[in-house]
């Protein structure tokens, strides 16, 4: 089968053999996996943050977000069937979806939404369940909760980003504040249906103030979060929560023990990294999603459909990534 892989971590993404194309033999599932053929796949930053920093000594095959056609099942699959669409994120620790056929454990893959062809359903699992978890497991907040409080969104125009403020807005009643900086991206932001935008470039204790915000009771933080951290402190509200997704190199836990403030990592490999109990949450939330985008209350997040899936169109999705200039998801369809 064809695959795009890296060979060799740390190279820059404009030398050739940062991904290459390779041949490799169709694997065959185990007890509780699907094997997709893979129609569509979208690019996120853990690929260039993967690709950059974790050597390997055979080729390995990146990519978690995808869509595709049940090719064949293992023999303890209950939940899907040969000639079932799906789509799934997948997990950190198996060989990804920039292959024509891919293995993934059934209990974190959902049915496709029925209403979307395949690159923008493709943009949506990986972002979807690390929004969906963010909101409603780590901060906890309740669906059709939230009168009365204010969700930041610090880099609300990114992936992760675009499916959060959309949930917040659709299924909660928290005011949702987005940062962005670009016009563009202040746009596609406030299209999404956030009540507000400010400019993260600006500090945001003035963005929110001339809202008339003074402070916050919620911040999901996805990018930067070391830039901002202390305007974060600064402006959540006394027994606040900051839930966060990026990866700073430090911070400093004490700053918040003076308001009395939470902190509250994302990772949604996490369940399927450990095998945990409740792994099979991802697979009903990724059905929740799919009717909610089928009933019209939720929208594809697709940026950019760069092409076919080969290792030159991986390589400009891995640069615009880089760039920190994507709005919305990057996405390569068809082989």
């Amino acid at each position: 089968m064809r695959a795009v892989a890296y060979t060799r971590a740390g190279l820059p993404i404009d030398d050739p053999k940062a991904l290459v194309d390779i041949d490799l033999d169709v694997p065959a599932p185990g007890p509780r996996d699907l094997r997709v053929a893979v129609k569509a796949v979208a690019v996120n930053p853990v690929d260039a943050k993967v690709r950059r920093s974790a050597a390997t000594e055979t080729p390995r095959v990146l990519g978690f977000d995808a869509v595709g056609v049940v090719d064949a099942v293992g023999s303890e699959v209950t939940l899907f069937q040969v000639g079932d669409e799906v789509y799934y994120a997948g997990a950190i620790d198996r060989a990804g979806s920039n292959a024509e056929y891919q293995l993934v454990d059934e209990r974190i893959v959902g049915r496709k939404p029925t209403s979307l062809d395949d690159a923008s359903a493709a943009a949506l699992p990986l972002t979807a369940i690390t929004a969906w978890e963010l909101l409603f497991d780590r901060l906890r907040i309740a669906e059709g909760g939230g009168e009365g409080q204010t969700l930041l969104v610090i880099g609300a125009a990114g992936g992760v980003g675009s499916i959060l403020v959309q949930l917040a807005r659709q299924l909660t009643r928290l005011t949702v504040v987005g940062t962005a900086s670009r016009p563009e991206t202040q746009d596609w932001v406030h299209a999404l249906g956030a009540h507000h935008v400010i400019d993260h470039s600006q500090p945001l204790s003035e963005g929110l103030g001339r809202l008339g915000i003074k402070q916050v009771q919620h911040v999901a933080s996805l990018t930067h979060t070391d830039q901002h951290y202390a305007q974060i402190i600064e402006v959540l509200a006394p027994q606040g929560q900051l839930g966060l997704i990026d990866d700073p190199g430090q911070l400093d836990v004490m700053a918040l023990k003076r308001k009395c403030l939470s902190l509250h990592w994302e990772f949604m490999f996490a369940r399927p990294l450990h095998q945990t109990a409740d792994m099979q949450q991802q697979h009903a939330l990724l059905n929740r999603v799919a009717g909610l985008i089928d009933a019209g209350v939720l929208r594809t997040t697709l940026g950019e459909n760069l092409g076919r899936i080969n290792a030159a169109n991986l390589r400009k999705a891995h640069a615009l990534i880089e760039s920190q200039k994507a709005k919305g998801k990057i996405v390569l369809e068809g082989w």
